[in-house]
């Protein structure tokens, strides 16, 4: 009681402090947070924060980091709030600081192919403003006009380009960030080469608000493309989908940019709860794949892309395929792979796991998960699929009238499988609080051990989203 006594009391220290320096326009007490939500989409449960600091500079950011490290007040990091692992929810007496008000692109440099932006710049945002440039920004989400650049960053966000573009570390070039002293380090530099000692920048990707908070970012634009190929595939195997991959991206002249592979009990799902879905292919297979290849010849490009298919088919790698003859057929395609939009009204209480095998290995794991999980709960609802083309499985398991312990087994057994196997327990979604308990599975004692250093070296009050990433 009196620890407790004691934390609240220099909570109390620390937010008067806060709002001495800072004013009550950016700095918010509990009585004026005016029913704000701050829990992210993971379901992981939240609590109020002891404040609400809403900077709008990054000299801001160091003032309030500044009071927080005297005071050792714990802080969390808030973006669009669109995370799957719980890494922005507010545990218990932490302040929490939003990014919302830092928004804005702040430049773009055509001949060097770079824009900078503000941490709490919407994603779509950036890529309108690329577009409108003449480029394009890579990445891409589903919560495009909602997660913000800080958090694309701060998780290391993937995606549907990843194969081809790699994630959100691979489209930075340099990051502005204050440390938990209230410091700032880079955000200026605009060069692909730059090896000047360690590198911060991949430091701070997918460090989830533990080592830094964000403030602007040095983003590579690429070259838009100006054709677009598009095909749905039925596939007869699981090889014949390795095959189908490995030959698009030696034979394709501009490669692929999406591979998503989809097994029959999501594509039978989607269909069936989702009638409004044109189906591209009338008959069934052992797996679908919508394949996306982006270049800057169309004429050459469609040609190209139709005489592979055609070789695929007469193969027998392919077992039948649908080829988009328009941007709306395209659209079409791509949101049969996007249901999962729809999941909170088409499967309320699921278990969504977002895990990474060698591609090898993929179709292996997502059968034996399968039977693993069927063996316990044989009327549940599992679905498979994901961004096959980097080894993303996405598995989503669902079961009325769950327990929390049949929900604890179920992750358990998922996650156990991903251990055995060599697998990543989080692809792209970030470790957050939602994996800190199974990140032992993915990662050696060494391993976590050099992790823990790094986080004391830049945080030794521990205080930038303690109870994240890195356990006690």
């Amino acid at each position: 009681m009196q620890h407790e006594e004691t934390a609240a009391s220099c909570a109390n220290e620390a937010v008067a402090a806060l709002r001495a320096a800072l004013g009550a326009d950016i700095v918010s007490l509990p009585d004026e947070f005016g029913g704000r939500q701050f829990a992210d989409w993971s379901g992981t449960p939240s609590t109020e924060p002891v404040a609400l600091i809403r900077p709008r500079t990054t000299e801001e950011v160091a003032t309030a980091l500044r009071i927080c490290h005297q005071f050792r007040q714990p802080v969390v990091t808030q973006g669009g709030m669109t995370g799957h692992a719980g890494g922005a929810c507010v545990l218990g007496g932490e302040v929490a600081l939003s990014v919302e008000r830092m928004n804005g692109v702040v430049e773009i440099d055509p001949v060097s192919a770079t824009l900078t932006v503000l941490a709490g710049t919407p994603l779509q945002v950036v890529q309108e403003a690329a577009d409108h440039a003449g480029f394009m920004f890579a990445l891409d989400l589903g919560a495009r006009g909602s997660c913000t650049i800080g958090g694309n960053i701060a998780t290391n966000a993937g995606g549907n380009r990843v194969i081809r573009y790699g994630m959100m570390r691979d489209q930075v070039l340099d990051v502005e960030a204050v440390l938990a002293d209230g410091s700032v380090i880079g955000g200026q530099r605009k060069m692909i080469k730059n090896n000047t000692g360690y590198d911060l920048r991949n430091l701070l990707a997918g460090s989830e608000g533990t080592l830094a908070v964000i403030t602007r970012a040095v983003l590579r634009l690429r070259a838009k493309p100006r054709a677009i190929s598009t095909a749905w595939c039925g596939m007869p195997n699981y090889a014949a989908v390795t095959t189908l991959l490995g030959r698009a991206q030696e034979r394709l002249p501009a490669g692929v940019s999406a591979f998503e592979v989809m097994w029959p009990s999501y594509c039978d799902f989607v269909r069936q709860r989702l009638p409004e879905l044109r189906v591209p292919l009338a008959s069934d297979h052992a797996f679908y794949v919508l394949l996306e290849s982006c270049g800057a010849d169309p004429e050459r490009q469609s040609a190209a892309f139709e005489e592979f298919l055609a070789d695929m088919l007469d193969a027998g790698v392919i077992a039948d395929a649908a080829i988009a003859q328009s941007d709306a057929d395209a659209a079409a395609f791509w949101a049969i792979r996007d249901a999962p939009a729809e999941y909170p009204r088409l499967i309320p209480g699921r278990i969504s796991f977002d895990i990474s095998f060698a591609v090898a290995q993929a179709g292996d794991a997502a059968q034996r998960c399968d039977e693993r999980l069927r063996a316990r709960w044989p009327q549940a609802t599992i679905l498979v699929y994901g961004h096959l083309g980097d080894g993303n499985l996405h598995v989503v398991v669902q079961e009325p009238g769950w327990t929390d312990d049949a929900i604890a087994e179920v992750k358990r057994v998922v996650y156990e499988l991903t251990g055995e196997m060599g697998g990543s327990v989080s692809a792209e979604h970030g470790i957050g609080e939602e994996k800190l308990s199974v990140l032992g599975l993915s990662r050696s004692p060494a391993e976590l051990a050099a992790m823990k250093a790094i986080k004391l070296a830049l945080d030794p009050h521990n205080i930038l989203n303690p109870g994240k990433v890195i356990a006690g």
